[in-house]
């Protein structure tokens, strides 16, 4: 069995009814910080979570889905890597993230949009994956490349663009949640204080 390596970050949630984020994790410890390790191929330490793109400029979309995780107290591992021009890359940080601790790879890619699927083929971890808007059709190409995957190799898909980034880090914790009480309250007091911030009624001027 792969050795599992725990992000140690605790904290208390504080629930409001404010904003539409009415929540925070108050006294937890920070994330371990992204800087890269000798071996870049290596993923980071303590992080359970991958998220990999096919382009730095995916960077605006896909930073919802480390944003929402951090919110969780769940550590990430953010990188560049594409399955046309850097193949080796991918197999190299595949063939040690499981490992290396990492439990759920969110895969975010636009157009063409093979990162998922290549990602999938090569590990049994659960990969989510993202598309991403942009070209002629506006992320409806990467939507059907990500989700029409023969039998056999799943990918779990999501929306495209900024929503799809955030429910896959959703979703990433909430497998996490089966083995993880912490993460499973923090999930569960996050849905409890989104549930909160909604109005019973419409503002009126």
């Amino acid at each position: 069995m792969p050795h599992k390596l725990v992000a140690a970050v605790t904290g208390t949630i504080v629930l409001s009814t404010g904003a539409p984020q009415a929540y925070r994790i108050a006294n937890a410890a920070p994330t371990m910080p992204r800087v890269l390790e000798e071996d870049p191929s290596v993923a980071e330490a303590r992080a359970r979570v991958a998220i990999i793109m096919g382009s730095a400029s995916d960077w605006d979309v896909m930073k919802s889905a480390e944003q929402m995780l951090d919110e969780l107290g769940i550590a990430s591992d953010a990188r560049v890597i594409s399955a046309h021009r850097t193949p080796e890359r991918l197999t190299r940080f595949l063939a040690t993230a499981e490992t290396d601790g990492i439990e759920v790879i969110i895969a975010g890619a636009g157009m063409a949009a093979h990162l998922a699927g290549v990602t999938a083929a090569h590990t049994i971890l659960p990969v989510l994956g993202v598309p991403l808007p942009g070209g002629e059709l506006r992320g409806f190409d990467a939507l059907l490349a990500t989700v029409q995957m023969p039998g056999g190799i799943p990918v779990a898909t999501f929306a495209i663009g900024k929503a799809g980034a955030k429910n896959a880090a959703l979703f990433a914790a909430a497998i996490l949640a089966r083995s993880d009480d912490a993460i499973l309250d923090r999930l569960a007091k996050f849905r409890e204080a989104q549930s909160a911030a909604v109005p019973e009624r419409p503002p009126r001027d």
